[in-house]
């Protein structure tokens, strides 16, 4: 019995001390998992952690597949036979440039591949495009001054009258217009440069002023082009004599002048007093120099030439069978946005500006918006592409006229006229980005500055003994206007960019 009480005994110490070291144990492993700031919330973080994951991963795969549908979506537009999507893709579409105007497109890229064909020597040269309206087009050649008693000296552009610019304007089948160039007026050539410019049929075109530049040799000429162009360059003589010491010009047997590829033209006696109005004689009136030619590309001096001119010929007139191209302007569309940013930028006379676009407003010129059949009013004249029609050599010789008799901003005037000409002028305006893909951008030898850009007042022209008013060209900013235009108020326009 005492033997059995004694193994009763044990068993309940053993017990106890079972018990007593279990929860020994647990108050040790409490303190031990309050110690590691882990335990019962593991699982919670180990759940949470894994469906972020997977949260992170599933948003991956739904964005490349959201990526893979709008490229799909994109392509199947392009060619789709819905007119309305088959636009999304077309930068030249009213849809494109209204969605475009809501913001909803990318930003414009400031190059871009341009989609010419591969080799020069496989273009085919069509047909001249005939001319219908006008069929005939003549110049006047002779200064008619209005007052007969009062002898002045010609001017380049002649003393075009408010009666006679309205009837310009008016299309007919047989027209006569100013277009410069009035005998006496200044702008002569040298003999021996209009001798060489008469075998001229393609022609590219380019002028350097005041001594602004020197020529910049074009590249990517393809030996058939070379055969096929005359590469010409018209220079005043400040500019010839400024090449001539910086750079080597060769002088042929007949007396002319080469800098590389470009035989330099001489323009006598230039036409105005502002350097950049002087510009425009060349840039504009290609046609009335070098009469022979049937094609032009031009581009302005400080630029070199990277796309071969056969390749842009082909592009821009022949395939879409246009006879005019020019690119739009890269931030503006509305001629009333552009004349602000050359006020900003103190490109001309404030007071000038002001007054030559209430001229138009008054005239009936509006904003440009996408009811507009043209994509922009305001163009980048820097590369202009031209087959010499009747039409095109009208339009030509009334843009001139424009500059002629206001401000020599002639981005200003040209989405005038075509305003003015309406449905019967045909032109082909190209992506800004495939325009910067033309040439490279050089930059002048010295900024062109003139007094006459920081005018704030027209107060400050009075007398014009200071000499800011010009003598020969804008003198329509001056004559009296067949209209009141104290009542005009110009619109108020969104600077949309800094640029100008």
């Amino acid at each position: 019995m005492e033997t059995e009480a004694q193994r009763s005994l044990s068993l309940r110490a053993s017990r106890r001390t079972e018990r007593s070291g279990w929860g020994t144990r647990r108050k040790g492993d409490e303190t031990d998992v309050s110690a590691n700031g882990s335990g019962l919330h593991d699982p919670l973080r180990m759940v949470w952690r894994k469906g972020f994951i997977r949260l992170v991963l599933v948003s991956a795969i739904l964005w490349m597949l959201l990526i893979l549908f709008a490229l799909l979506f994109h392509l199947w537009s392009c060619h789709s036979s819905i007119s309305f999507f088959s636009a999304l893709c077309n930068q030249d579409s009213k849809v494109f440039i209204i969605l475009d105007t809501m913001g909803l497109t990318s930003k414009p890229q400031h190059r871009c591949g341009i989609p010419v064909v591969d080799d020069p020597d496989t273009i085919v040269i069509p047909k001249r495009t005939p001319d219908t309206i006008p069929k005939s087009l003549t110049y006047v050649l002779e200064d008619e001054q209005e007052n007969a008693d009062e002898k002045s000296q010609p001017l380049f552009g002649g003393h075009q009258n408010w009666t006679q610019r309205e009837n310009s304007f008016k299309l007919n089948t047989t027209m006569k217009v100013h277009c410069g160039f009035i005998k006496n007026g200044g702008g002569e050539m040298d003999a021996v440069d209009v001798k060489y410019a008469k075998k001229c049929r393609f022609v590219v075109a380019s002028g350097i002023f005041d001594g602004y530049d020197t020529p910049h040799q074009p590249s990517n000429i393809s030996q058939r082009s070379r055969e096929l162009f005359c590469f010409l360059m018209v220079v005043d003589e400040v500019s010839f004599h400024f090449i001539k010491q910086n750079v080597t010009v060769r002088e042929d047997s007949d007396g002319g002048n080469w800098v590389g590829i470009w035989r330099l033209v001489i323009l006598h006696h230039p036409p105005y007093d502002e350097p950049r109005r002087n510009g425009k004689v060349p840039k504009i009136l290609t046609h009335r120099l070098f009469p022979q030619a049937q094609y032009s590309i031009w581009i302005d001096g400080k630029m070199e030439l990277i796309v071969d001119p056969l390749l842009i010929l082909e592009r821009y007139l022949w395939r879409g069978k246009h006879t005019f191209a020019i690119a739009c302007h890269k931030h503006h569309r509305s001629i009333y946005e552009e004349a602000d940013a050359i006020k900003r930028r103190k490109r001309y006379a404030r007071p000038l500006i002001d007054l030559h676009m209430k001229i138009y407003r008054y005239e009936g010129m509006e904003l440009w918006s996408p009811k507009k059949r043209t994509i922009s009013d305001v163009p980048e004249g820097a590369v202009i592409i031209r087959e010499h029609t009747a039409m095109t050599n009208l339009f030509n010789c009334l843009w001139f006229n424009e500059v002629n008799l206001f401000t020599p901003r002639d981005q200003l005037s040209f989405g005038y006229v075509v305003h003015r000409l309406g449905e019967e002028f045909k032109f082909f305006m190209f992506p800004n980005c495939e325009y910067n893909s033309l040439f490279i951008l050089h930059r002048h030898t010295r900024e062109h500055s003139s007094v006459v850009e920081w005018v704030k007042s027209l107060d400050e022209f009075k007398g014009n003994k200071t000499g800011l008013r010009e003598t020969r060209g804008g003198l329509g900013l001056w004559k009296p206007y067949p209209g009141d235009l104290r009542s005009v108020q110009l619109p108020s326009v969104k600077r949309t960019s800094p640029a100008g």
